[in-house]
């Protein structure tokens, strides 16, 4: 028996593996839901996830689990609209001539940034095609210093600075160039007239959840299960034990893939992880009418929220019973933080007068209703030196034999973390235990 802490997509994805090679497994879950971040509330349609989600083509592993688990044409492909607010204005950046009438860059800047997206350095007055091509030479590059040697200040102080700022608040001067050319890459297939080609599924990602659940068997998935310990014995984990509504309750198991935050990790096998992460407070608006025609609303104004992204701007409003849905969000980097200190009420209180000053012809009597989320670990904070901190898969040598490591500190989240990077650190745990069982 191989048990595995997490009911979240990487737990549930190891499990899945585990399964496949004929073991038999345990899933730990410490709340009544599971899903992790892709959890969902109910609308007057389909569910839809508490955090944003989409795809990039890039993430090539879980449409592949996609058509394993029988969803692959539900997976719907289209393209996202970005955008800019700036001064009042919001400014459409997908289309070459939107770029270009884009008033807060010259076109310099414009030429620069688009080189860089384009994987071309043109330092020195000769093109390089493969300058870009290992994130880990940028690794330990300031990602400040990286922008204004790549591509030019007013590239940096009018674009990505207040992008950096709203990813990572106070830590951006920390953040890695590795992270910021990860995230280019990431973003994956984007089409010159169109824009970004993104995936969505019918049904949204709770189906997708729906099926690992189907897949694992519910039978072997224990919710309401927080695992507080494991018993090691002659160098060997031989046990967990489960914080349940009977008490303490230990199982025996052969293994045990961990599949959630290092500090769980850290409070059951003494392992500590270094890497700093933030949290999140987001919440879902439900409205009667669009509040703008974009997706993804950067924002470059002082608001309370990071970013606006307005989901049935890219699936349609009518997959929610007519509702439109728009995602409000800040990161959270400092736990003293006077929104993070907020009760929800007042919460979505600030992200309505934000709305309001940004979009005066906003109505309240619009929101239907509005439902917030708030994670005190949604996302690494991808400083310079990351991949030093990052969790091996197989910890044997670090705590014992049978233990593996699927979270978010895995290799697998690294530029950046992704419903994709958790099915391949689950799937790479589980692999790497079949192989030294």
């Amino acid at each position: 028996m191989i048990g595995v802490v997490g009911g979240g997509v990487a737990g549930l994805a190891a499990a899945r593996r585990l399964q496949e090679a004929g073991y038999d497994v345990m899933v730990l879950e410490a709340s009544d839901d599971l899903g992790g971040l892709a959890a969902t509330y109910e609308t007057k349609g389909d569910p839809i996830e508490r955090y944003y989600h989409h795809l990039s083509k890039s993430e090539e592993t879980i449409v592949e689990r996609f058509e394993e688990l029988g969803l692959g044409s539900d997976l719907v492909w289209g393209y996202g609209s970005d955008a800019y607010y700036v001064d009042g204005v919001v400014h459409p950046m997908d289309k070459p001539w939107e770029i270009l009438a884009y008033p807060h860059l010259s076109l310099y800047d414009k030429f620069r940034l688009g080189l860089l997206v384009l994987d071309v350095d043109i330092r020195g007055g000769i093109p390089s095609f493969d300058t870009y091509e290992k994130l880990e030479d940028f690794e330990d590059v300031p990602v400040k210093e990286f922008i204004l040697d790549h591509t030019s200040r007013g590239c940096f102080e009018r674009f990505f600075k207040p992008l950096l700022e709203a990813k990572f608040g106070e830590r951006w001067e920390d953040v890695s160039a590795a992270w910021l050319l990860g995230r280019v890459k990431f973003r994956g297939e984007r089409d010159p007239l169109r824009g970004e080609l993104l995936g969505y599924p019918l049904g949204g990602f709770g189906s997708l959840i729906d099926a690992l659940v189907d897949s694992v068997g519910m039978m072997d998935i224990f919710t309401g299960e927080r695992v507080t310990d494991i018993g090691i014995e002659d160098g060997a984990v031989q046990s967990v034990t489960a914080e349940t509504d009977l008490g303490a309750v230990p199982y025996t198991v052969d293994g045990v893939v961990i599949a959630t935050m290092p500090d769980v990790l850290e409070s059951i096998t003494g392992y500590a992880c270094d890497i700093d992460f933030q949290g999140t407070v987001c919440s879902v608006i439900s409205m009667a009418e669009a509040l703008t025609d974009t997706y993804w609303l950067n924002i470059a104004d002082d608001a309370p929220f990071g970013a606006l992204i307005e989901h049935t701007n890219f699936v349609s409003p009518e997959q929610y019973g007519g509702e439109h849905l728009l995602y409000a969000v800040k990161y959270i980097q400092d736990f003293e933080d006077e929104l993070w200190q907020m009760d929800d009420e007042r919460v979505e209180e600030t992200w309505l007068a934000g709305i309001e000053d940004l979009f005066p012809d906003f109505d309240r009597a619009s929101v239907n209703w509005i439902e917030t989320s708030r994670s005190p670990k949604t996302a690494p904070i991808y400083e310079r030196g990351y991949l030093e901190k990052v969790i091996p898969y197989d910890l044997s040598g670090e705590v014992a034999d049978g233990v593996y490591y699927a979270g978010m500190a895995s290799r697998a989240q690294y530029p950046e973390r992704s419903l994709n990077g958790a099915f391949v650190a689950g799937e790479t745990a589980a692999e790497r235990l079949i192989q030294n069982q």
